[in-house]
């Protein structure tokens, strides 16, 4: 089950990074603007989902820490394309993200109790990674605007904390399930 979980993952991700590969050119400032935006909006999604649907005190914390920091670099983004002027450019990699974000909503809410904690868990860890990849080797190289620049890179180490975390919350998950089915297997 787990290695089918993960080859969907893998599937999904091939498939979002598919917009970044097929582009001729760098995006443009306010795509990347746009992608970014997105892609926090996105995890708000999941994060709110999770709040609605888990009961798991640790899955809730970061659910709540991913809604509190995603809306604050999204905020800081809204400023800055005000203060320069820019609006920004919905394209293919914001669709795809949507989309694909869509999907994995329908998905999720599907799910009930431990197997929604582990869903969503693995999930973020995906989305961080390819999010954080997307960042690090195209959008912020792509980016003109020094300030974009720097609001990228500070996200990236706010965003890169939050795979370390779902990683760590994975591996608990992992572990309270085991020791369940291990007491429940002696009953």
């Amino acid at each position: 089950m787990k290695t089918i979980a993960i080859a969907g993952v893998a599937a999904a991700l091939t498939l979002a990074a598919a917009p970044f590969a097929r582009a001729a050119e760098a995006p443009t400032d306010p795509q990347i603007a746009h992608i970014a935006y997105t892609a926090g909006t996105v995890d708000i999604g999941y994060a709110e989902i999770a709040l609605q649907r888990s009961k798991n005190k640790a899955v809730r914390e970061f659910a709540a820490e991913m809604v509190k920091d995603h809306k604050a670099v999204n905020d800081k983004a809204l400023a800055l394309v005000k203060k320069l002027g820019v609006t920004p450019e919905d394209n293919e990699t914001s669709q795809t993200l949507a989309k694909q974000a869509a999907e994995k909503r329908a998905e999720l809410t599907q799910l009930s109790g431990p197997a929604f904690d582990r869903a969503y868990a693995e999930n973020e860890v995906a989305y961080h990674s390819f999010v954080n990849n997307a960042v690090d080797k195209q959008l912020i190289p792509s980016a003109n605007n020094q300030e974009l620049k720097g609001l990228l890179k500070v996200g990236l180490k706010i965003f890169q904390g939050h795979q370390q975390h779902a990683e760590n919350m994975v591996q608990k998950l992992g572990k309270m399930t085991r020791a369940w089915k291990s007491t429940a297997s002696q009953e």
